[in-house]
């Protein structure tokens, strides 16, 4: 399982009832930390654990915590102090030296489970919303969580902020789903970018209608795997809210059609394996001007880190496309590959 919001949802939500469940969530941070505000993490009375609110270092003290809150039923906001010789959290060695803040309340039935059914219910539809997090004082019992679903799917998260209404406080993050990853072509170099994508929790399609490729035994990792035409790609790409596509057919003409069926989609990132020249033959074969194709496509993909095998190749694309999606600048904003061995 990954880290993910929605892999761990998925794999709570079949035994929420059997037992105690705590949800820890951290809701402020000062300096360095090594997760933001927003960050979640369930915790069970057998001891099983959803997800990390530190790199590791925290955990066990934050399970201690989560033991005392299940027995007393009162939500509890432990403070973490990196650079304090006297805080707990710099005598375990918290590496990143900065403040982190983290509420842990019960989640049950009584509570409507903080909400947590209602945003596994929207990620699994890949629909975003906000959610809205009680921050109780000491001693008091934390009012139910309130999440609401955008009217439209918001891709790009945006940070957690802490918010006064009435005396509370409250912590608002933004819930949006896993990215969904279209890789058109089936060959052997498309399986680490499939299984990269995975590891990372995000859900994959891969698309080759060829029969030699795309199998599933090599493919099994992948979501769906597709042998439509290409006249049914659009169609799938916006029923199943994909928001990025590696191009790498090995064939100009299916990779032209495969551009021709993303154009106009405004995905967050399309990538196009092969060197600058193939790029303009791509283009020149679809019929499209290179300079309409919105958002501009990434090719040759992915960053220039030297790499010629698969797995090189397969990192440096999601790299590429990983900050399209959750990085502060657009891909057109970061540097191109300059043309190079694993082009050619």
């Amino acid at each position: 399982m990954t880290m993910q919001l929605s892999a761990m949802l998925s794999s709570w939500v079949l035994k929420r009832d059997n037992e105690d469940w705590v949800l820890g969530t951290v809701f402020k941070t000062e300096g360095s930390s090594y997760r933001k505000p927003g960050a979640m993490s369930l915790i069970s009375s057998g001891g099983e654990q959803l997800g990390l609110l530190s790199g590791g270092c925290l955990e066990a003290d934050i399970r201690l915590n989560a033991r005392k809150v299940m027995a007393s039923g009162i939500p509890v906001c432990i403070r973490y102090d990196g650079d304090d010789e006297d805080d707990l959290s710099y005598r375990l060695g918290i590496g990143c030296g900065g403040v982190v803040y983290v509420l842990l309340e019960l989640v049950n039935a009584e509570n409507n489970y903080q909400g947590l059914l209602e945003i596994q219910a929207n990620l699994t539809q890949r629909q975003s919303g906000r959610l809205r997090q009680h921050i109780p004082h000491p001693g008091m019992k934390s009012l139910p969580s309130e999440f609401a679903a955008d009217a439209v799917l918001t891709r790009k998260r945006a940070k957690s902020v802490l918010q006064e209404t009435q005396g509370e406080t409250w912590l608002s993050s933004h819930i949006t789903p896993a990215p969904h990853l279209l890789v058109a072509g089936g060959g052997i170099d498309a399986q680490p970018v499939v299984m990269l994508a995975k590891q990372l929790g995000w859900e994959t399609t891969v698309w080759d209608p060829r029969p030699a490729n795309a199998r599933d035994e090599f493919f099994y990792m992948a979501d769906y795997r597709l042998r439509c035409a290409v006249e049914e790609l659009s169609g799938w790409t916006t029923d199943n809210a994909i928001n990025a596509a590696m191009v790498m057919t090995h064939s100009v003409p299916m990779d032209a059609e495969a551009l021709r069926a993303l154009q106009g989609l405004n995905l967050d990132y399309v990538g196009l394996l092969g060197p600058q020249h193939r790029r303009q033959e791509v283009f020149e074969e679809a019929g499209i001007d290179d300079a309409d194709f919105t958002p501009s496509v990434d090719g040759p993909a992915g960053f220039d880190i030297g790499g010629e095998l698969p797995e090189s190749i397969a990192l440096s694309v999601l790299a590429k496309c990983h900050a399209a999606i959750f990085g502060p600048a657009s891909v057109t904003d970061l540097p191109l590959n300059e043309p190079s061995s694993r082009n050619v």
